[in-house]
């Protein structure tokens, strides 16, 4: 029977700051573990990819706050920096839900 992935012990070596501000970088981090897991049955930090990690920031935080979004960037920063990876994210990168709209190119008169 496999234990679950222990994400306090994972990121242990890199988490400095204030207890208030390491606790939520461990919530945040499982609450990433979570949603990746359920989407992609990758529970393990390991197995995860850049695109991952992104799909977390656009799709399942995007309603959210841009404080709570900015706080979610910089828990995924400290996960890539575990991972040894030097992965960019777009701290902006939002997602509408509403349908994207393309302009056409401006076409030849058809009365020619």
């Amino acid at each position: 029977m496999n234990r679950p992935f222990d994400m306090e012990l994972f990121l242990e070596g890199i988490l400095t700051g204030s207890y208030t501000t390491r606790q939520r970088h461990l919530r945040q981090a499982k609450a990433i573990q979570t949603a990746i897991a359920d989407r992609w049955q990758r529970d393990n930090p390991w197995t995860w990819q850049q695109k991952h990690l992104a799909w977390f920031l656009n799709h399942h935080v995007n309603q959210h706050a841009e404080s709570t979004r900015y706080y979610y960037l910089l828990t995924v920063h400290l996960l890539a920096h575990r991972l040894g990876k030097f992965w960019q994210f777009n701290r902006h990168a939002r997602v509408s839900n509403r349908p994207a709209v393309l302009k056409a190119a401006p076409r030849a008169s058809a009365r020619l």
